[in-house]
């Protein structure tokens, strides 16, 4: 009986746990794994933090980036991007603009079922981030 007591416990414990979905949240910081269609390139980090002043910076591979955003519930939009100027290769500048390219076109977010944060373009796949683990 004491058994089934604590696997009741340990369940129920783990169900809320998996029903409260992840929340986009202001100075957090966000790993970038796909862009559309396409992952990341191995060895490059690309992160995002949504600042509580409205403004939004991370690391675009190469260059560090930042913008002014907007958050009203599910919607997300981003304003004009700017980044240093740092060259690195080809591809990864490649990669960078694609980032950045989206970023200005996002308009919404959400959560998927795995728990990743998705920022929705107007047409075409999302970028997908996970939570940086501290």
């Amino acid at each position: 009986m004491k058994n089934l007591l604590s696997a009741l416990l340990i369940a129920g414990s783990l169900l809320g746990c998996a029903s409260q979905p992840s929340a986009l949240r202001q100075d957090q910081g966000y790993v970038l794994e796909w862009i559309g269609e396409r992952p990341l390139m191995d060895y490059s980090n690309l992160t995002l933090t949504l600042g509580e002043d409205g403004r939004a910076y991370g690391n675009a591979g190469c260059n560090h980036w930042f913008a002014p955003y907007t958050l009203k519930g599910d919607e997300l939009s981003f304003g004009k991007v700017g980044k240093t100027r740092k060259l690195c290769a080809p591809a990864l500048m490649e990669q960078e603009q694609r980032f950045l390219q989206a970023l200005e076109t996002v308009q919404r977010w959400d959560v998927s079922a795995i728990e990743q944060i998705r920022f929705w373009p107007a047409e075409g796949k999302p970028l997908r981030f996970w939570p940086e683990e501290s």
